[in-house]
């Protein structure tokens, strides 16, 4: 009993930050099922009738075509940034060489660059590599961008991965290649849940170089997909609400699935054999 009066404190707080965080989530859901004259009367009411009417506009828009563009293209950048940072991280966290640290140092620089001062560069590059207005113009960048970072987390991991598996493994004829992918990399799970998290939320809200590096709808993401609900001299809010809501759901699962495999990650990790 007295245990659980000490951890009160800890209740209340865990109680206001939800609120803080699920408050908004709320008003986006509850926006989304009212009317514009709704919305504007009452803002902040619950819906005076429950309509999906707003959902129905989003097959106006091609709202689905929109959502499986950035999905293909944040699937596929955070895949190709998993793999080649892990691989990029295998020798700066377990081969001795003197480029060793300046390689490493190199891509902490990465993570400095402001990624928007590159943006002018990166146009006339896709321009004259033929890639504009496809997704691979969109895919190269957010690579690039993201590497940086996947490369450190997945560095710093490797290196706490006791080197005896190594050992026996190369005694028992392991090779480089095999020892990386059947050896080190299934031991890497919660760091390539941290990297996948992180890239695929910041990739699939990512609008700057999107509108930049395509021009048709036939690639257009999510977020420039959304700026058709922006007339000139209206906003309608509730239908962007409900396109918000359809499009955050894949952050939301892959947040609680990549979430999981990190707690399975870090309990495995804590098992000594």
């Amino acid at each position: 009993m007295i245990k659980r009066i000490k951890q009160m404190p800890l209740y209340v707080l865990a109680i206001v930050l939800l609120l803080f965080t699920g408050l908004p989530f709320f008003i986006m859901v509850n926006t989304s099922f009212k009317s514009q004259l709704n919305f504007m009367t009452s803002p902040w009411s619950l819906p005076e009738s429950f309509s999906f009417s707003n959902y129905g506009l989003l097959l106006e828009i091609d709202f689905f075509r929109y959502f499986m563009n950035s999905l293909i293209v944040s699937v596929l950048s955070v895949i190709i940034v998993i793999v080649i940072g892990a691989m990029a991280s295998y020798p700066l966290a377990r081969l001795k060489f003197k480029l060793n640290t300046p390689l490493f140092l190199l891509f902490m620089v990465g993570m400095m660059i402001p990624i928007h001062t590159t943006l002018i560069p990166i146009y006339l590059l896709t321009i004259n590599l033929g890639l504009y207005d496809t997704i691979w113009a969109l895919i190269g960048p957010y690579v690039a961008f993201a590497l940086p970072i996947a490369v450190v987390i997945f560095t710093q991991f490797m290196k706490e991965i006791p080197k005896e598996l190594e050992e026996s493994a190369k005694i028992d004829g392991c090779g480089h290649i095999r020892l990386f992918w059947n050896i080190l990399f299934p031991l890497l799970t919660p760091a390539v849940a941290t990297v996948a998290i992180y890239n695929f939320i910041h990739i699939w809200n990512e609008f700057i170089f999107a509108l930049v590096l395509t021009n048709s709808s036939d690639v257009a993401t999510l977020p420039l997909g959304l700026r058709e609900f922006y007339g000139e001299f209206t906003i309608n809010v509730p239908a962007i609400m409900a396109a918000l809501t359809l499009g955050s759901l894949p952050l939301l699962l892959v947040y609680f699935v990549a979430q999981e495999k990190i707690v399975k990650g870090l309990a495995a990790g804590s098992v000594k054999g």
